[in-house]
């Protein structure tokens, strides 16, 4: 089984910056992506930015120019730095992990409070 935390997060006024971290840890032999994810009160959860083993990124459209991800491969972790914060990004932020262990995996965290408010 393999388990997914989170850390990082709290509460920052509008312009201001955060750096959210995320670890898999478990039997893993290899992860093929993991990625940042938000739910806002009353939306849909929606895609933030992912980074694949290749080090392929991708990002919400919103977040272009100010999120940054980053992914350390030999400790299974990712980073998700947020510059530039608004209030509209406030929501629970979720890590997500894919890959293979004694068979494939897509695994969660239990998600980290951000909150950008004045």
């Amino acid at each position: 089984q393999v388990q997914v935390v989170e850390s990082g997060g709290g509460l920052v006024q509008p312009g201001g910056s955060l750096r959210l971290s995320c670890a898999a840890s478990g039997r893993i032999f290899s992860i093929s992506a993991m990625g940042w994810y938000r739910q806002a009160p009353g939306k849909q959860r929606e895609l933030v930015a992912t980074v694949t083993g290749g080090d392929t990124t991708n990002y919400e459209d919103s977040v272009k120019g100010r999120f940054t991800i980053a992914r350390d491969n030999g400790k299974n972790t990712v980073y998700l730095q947020m510059n530039s914060l608004k209030p509209e990004d406030t929501a629970v932020y979720y890590c997500n992990a894919r890959g293979t262990s004694f068979g494939k995996f897509d695994s969660w965290g239990q998600g980290t409070q951000v909150t950008v408010s004045s």
